[in-house]
């Protein structure tokens, strides 16, 4: 498994290891397109994904917990998934309590 953030061609779609879970999680690039508004490719992905790195990050962990993921599977994040952690970063970053 690599260490770091990049683009899987043979899935359309961006992976990144998660921390103390031993797997991947991949992120496609229908959700992207969401998130962007726009058709995004390979590197707008992966821009987005350093600019708002510790959301994907969060949004993982979250779901690994909520859906009771086993270590060592690997998962996927929605546009939602995301969407939800972006917001609540910015409501925090407001002040605004969740």
């Amino acid at each position: 498994m690599r260490g770091e953030a990049h683009w899987r061609d043979d899935i359309a779609s961006m992976v990144f290891p998660v921390t103390g879970h031993g797997a991947i999680c991949a992120v496609h690039q229908g959700a992207f397109r969401t998130l962007l508004g726009t058709s995004p490719s390979p590197e707008d992905c992966l821009s987005y994904f350093r600019r708002f790195e510790a959301a994907f990050r969060a949004a993982a962990g979250a779901k690994i917990v909520r859906k009771n993921i086993p270590a060592g599977t690997s998962l996927h994040l929605t546009s939602r998934d995301i969407a939800r952690k972006l917001l609540e970063d910015a409501q925090i970053a407001n002040g605004e309590p969740l």
